[in-house]
């Protein structure tokens, strides 16, 4: 599944439950590299979501950004399309 697919399906969940989030376009000059993909609040707590094909392999600036977002108290991780299910079930179940 191409990422931007998988990322539709993630942003059309995540509506459906209510869930506020930001889809995050980096790549201007006003934008932060390395950012995750999806940016939302799941039960009170902040999700740095970074969308990957099964495939797909981050960037060291990305899994830094995830690795402070956890050292923040946040969530933060890359999700997959073989990831989806369990994911939802694991954050809404």
């Amino acid at each position: 599944m191409k990422e931007s697919v998988f990322q539709k399906k993630v942003i059309a969940f995540l509506k459906s439950k209510e869930v506020w989030h930001i889809k995050y376009w980096a790549g201007s000059q006003y934008t932060k590299e390395g950012v995750p993909d999806v940016l939302a609040c799941i039960n009170g707590t902040f999700h740095g979501i970074e969308l990957k094909t099964d495939v797909g392999t981050a960037s060291k600036l990305q899994l830094y950004n995830i690795r402070k977002i956890k050292d923040s108290g946040g969530e933060a991780y890359i999700l997959r399309p073989k990831d989806f299910e369990a994911w939802k079930e694991r954050w809404f179940d």
